[in-house]
């Protein structure tokens, strides 16, 4: 099954980092998120890539061509479409660099590359900004076991400090309290089926609008529960965060929930 990993947005959260390069690359410990995110499919088995491009699509085009070069083996190089093949002694996988447009919706992004890579098949989407210890076979399993033509991972928020409620412009309730919530959030890691594509209607269509709308009504999206670690990078303290557990070598996207 292949994975479409979403490459394309802006970064604006993350100071000066964001205008110079595309979010993906920016570096947690000594390489680019997008490769943590790869390394964690990888070994669980899958090492089918489409990276769909947008914003700074040539910061991550150069990290493979220019300077992962010795590692990479060039089948395709057109303008909107680069196929390559990736070997060093620790990853091994296929990989397709689609340029998707700078202003195209999420959705969009997805849509195109299909089309691209004339698919008829289900696939795996994320975004190239969040790392997790998820494992996929189970969320794939899932999947298939509801009947679904959308799964989508929910995770707990990153945190629950102050929680407020409010009524009429009043607070009725606060809680600053540090206990587990119940809330869940849309943590990416999507199984989509050939049929859930058929929902984008163009590329300005942001996935999480209207396709997700229209499968929630249908009753026909599911949500896989991960109560494990799922983290990703918006601000400048979250890759501050990333470093610091780097450092301690604590990497907890790496240690698979079985």
């Amino acid at each position: 099954m292949k994975i479409f990993i979403l490459c394309g947005g802006f970064g604006t959260r993350l100071d000066h980092e964001g205008k110079l390069k595309a979010k993906p690359m920016v570096k947690i410990g000594n390489k680019p998120i997008l490769i943590h995110i790869v390394e964690n499919f990888v070994s669980q088995g899958f090492n089918e890539f489409v990276f769909c491009l947008g914003h700074k699509s040539e910061t991550i085009i150069n990290y493979f061509l220019k300077e992962r070069k010795n590692n990479c083996k060039i089948i395709k190089n057109s303008k909107k479409h680069v196929r390559f093949i990736y070997k060093s002694n620790f990853l091994k996988f296929n990989g397709d660099l689609i340029y998707t447009g700078i202003e195209t919706g999420t959705g969009g992004r997805m849509l195109k590359s299909y089309r691209i890579l004339n698919m008829k098949s289900d696939f795996i989407m994320t975004y190239g900004d969040g790392l997790s210890n998820i494992n996929i076979k189970k969320l794939i399993n899932f999947h298939y076991k509801n009947k679904s033509q959308v799964t989508l991972t929910a995770v707990r928020p990153k945190q629950r400090y102050g929680v407020l409620k409010i009524q009429k412009n009043k607070v009725k309730f606060f809680d600053n309290s540090k206990k587990k919530s119940d809330i869940y959030i849309n943590g990416g890691f999507f199984v989509i089926s050939k049929d859930g594509i058929k929902k984008i209607r163009n590329k300005n269509t942001y996935w999480e609008k209207e396709p997700l709308s229209f499968f929630l009504k249908k009753k026909k999206l599911f949500a896989f529960k991960h109560e494990g670690f799922w983290k990703s990078l918006d601000t400048l303290k979250d890759k501050n965060d990333f470093n610091e557990m780097i450092k301690k070598n604590k990497m907890p996207w790496k240690n698979i929930q079985n």
